[in-house]
């Protein structure tokens, strides 16, 4: 910790007083400074307890430039890694591998096996380790994997390497998500787990593009294009595995990029965001397990993001096949799939912008939805349609998806406190959500081309779905919070000390938001 007593130490009244003198002279945050007292709030005129707004934004700037640009280039490589089969696909794999009927769904559907059982036990693996070791090792092990399937010969090889795939996997974003959570408040956090996030669609892209340069080694050295694209991006991610160890940032107590003085920073800001620091949970005890476990919000939050988050797999998995179907080649298809996911991209960043702005999540989920309700309602009635129009409902279904699916993250994080609590909220989230995986794996179904109305129709209904948890977490927070500001939770402070300090979000001072 950066002070000279440790959070445990602190008595519940003095980290409230804490915040106390923290929340109030959190308005003078803007009041005018001399340039040369960016560490030390004291010596440019402020009260104790109080970060100056000039160093706050430097201090702001130094987490932005350390924390994300290696961590969006792994899930960036995650991400290609595991659609990458998808662009495979139609170079060649299918009729070498024989992939008939639902063969290719199959290879799809048993990745997310290892991939839904492992999340959990991974960040509670990723809490006693140092990120910086952890995440590397995942990325390299999975890289290996992504290189063999460039030599596999087999349908049932295939099968068996998707499912190590996911085995390695597993583990990236819900330590992703919870370690960047500890760096910020909470409505900093959306906008950047957004652009973040933009690493999918610029994976998508990449892999596309990827895809269409790599046809050309088709036959090189005797090895057909397709394997070319495990080959290269497995070789790829191994190289950028080896470099992370020396750029990935640990728990904000334990990084070395900040000085003390910055750590003391980061602790008061965070401090004056809801009551951070009387809202923990450091202790994994049976009372922590009841309240992880009945937590509603995490299970609510976990099918929002399962539901929004089918769309996003639906449009990776089958955008290339899809397109195919419009009359494109394979190259032609590849390529036009590089349009979709760059206004996606752009979408997802200006949409998270402004509900970090109005501090709001809610409503651009629900806008989200609406936006690929529209994109799915026109290709469940394609028939009329020119090739153009229905290449746009795409765009529509994929803005829509890809909007909503890291608001979904981001609020369950903002809602939830502690070290121990966001630890399983967010891989029980991610571990739940990627249902939609196995979903958008089976529903598209090839006897089905081109129109797809089991793919279509019931990707739009878990959407829906999804629409209908976030408006159950929406009113039920709204409602949580009243009863706060009315003191009908404070009884809970009457409980023996060790579990007021160890409740997290479930302490009467912590608000959440909507």
């Amino acid at each position: 910790m950066p002070s000279n007593v440790s959070e445990e130490e602190l008595t519940n009244e003095a980290k409230l007083a804490r915040i106390t003198t923290t929340t109030m002279g959190n308005h003078q945050k803007d009041a005018p400074h001399s340039d040369g007292a960016d560490a030390d709030p004291e010596s440019a005129g402020l009260p104790p307890g109080m970060i100056d707004a000039h160093a706050e934004r430097r201090l702001l700037r130094k987490i932005d430039l350390h924390v994300w640009p290696i961590l969006f280039v792994i899930y960036m490589m995650s991400f290609l890694d595991r659609i990458n089969i998808s662009n495979a696909r139609i170079q060649g794999m299918a009729e070498e591998l024989n992939l008939y009927g639902n063969r290719f769904n199959i290879a799809l559907f048993v990745y997310f096996i290892p991939y839904i059982l492992l999340e959990v036990p991974s960040n509670m693996v990723l809490r006693k380790l140092k990120p910086h070791y952890y995440i590397p090792f995942l990325m390299l092990s999975w890289a290996i994997v992504n290189m063999c399937m460039g030599f596999v010969s087999t349908y049932e090889g295939l099968v068996v390497l998707r499912f190590f795939l996911g085995t390695f996997e597993a583990g990236v974003m819900p330590a992703i998500v919870y370690l960047t959570s500890m760096y910020y408040k909470r409505h900093e956090f959306q906008t950047r787990i957004s652009f973040f996030f933009c690493s999918t669609v610029v994976g998508g892209a990449f892999g596309g593009l990827l895809a269409y340069a790599i046809a050309n080694l088709d036959g090189h050295n005797g090895i057909a294009g397709w394997r070319w694209i495990f080959i290269i991006e497995g070789l790829a991610t191994a190289a950028v595995a080896i470099v992370s160890v020396f750029l990935i940032v640990d728990w904000p107590e334990q990084c070395h990029f900040l000085t003390p003085e910055e750590k003391h920073q980061l602790q008061l800001r965070l401090a004056d965001d809801g009551a951070s620091s009387v809202a923990r949970m450091d202790t994994l005890n049976s009372y922590a397990y009841r309240l992880i476990l009945t937590d509603w919000k995490i299970w609510a939050g976990a099918i929002t993001y399962m539901g929004v988050g089918v769309t996003g797999y639906a449009t990776t998995f089958f955008m290339p096949t899809i397109l195919r179907e419009f009359g494109w080649e394979a190259q032609a298809a590849q390529i036009h799939t590089i349009p979709v996911y760059a206004v996606s991209a752009v979408g997802m960043v200006a949409v998270a912008y402004l509900s970090d702005r109005f501090k709001h999540r809610y409503g651009f989920i629900i806008l989200g939805c609406v936006v690929a309700t529209i994109g799915y309602a026109m290709l469940l009635h394609h028939n009329g349609l020119s090739s153009g129009a229905k290449y746009g409902a795409i765009f529509l279904v994929s803005l829509g998806g890809f909007v909503c699916t890291p608001i979904a993250l981001a609020w369950l994080a903002n809602n939830t406190a502690g070290h121990w609590k966001r630890s399983f909220a967010s891989a029980i989230q991610v571990s739940l959500g990627n249902i939609a995986g196995i979903v958008a794996a089976l529903i598209f179904r090839q006897e089905e081309a081109p129109r797809y109305p089991t793919g279509y129709g019931t990707a739009l209904g878990i959407t829906w779905l999804g629409a209908a948890m976030a408006t159950l977490l929406f009113v039920g927070m709204l409602i949580e919070n009243r009863k706060r500001d009315a003191g009908k939770r404070d009884s809970r402070l009457s409980r023996p000390k060790e579990e007021v300090d160890n409740m997290g979000d479930y302490h009467p001072s912590f608000r959440f938001t909507l």
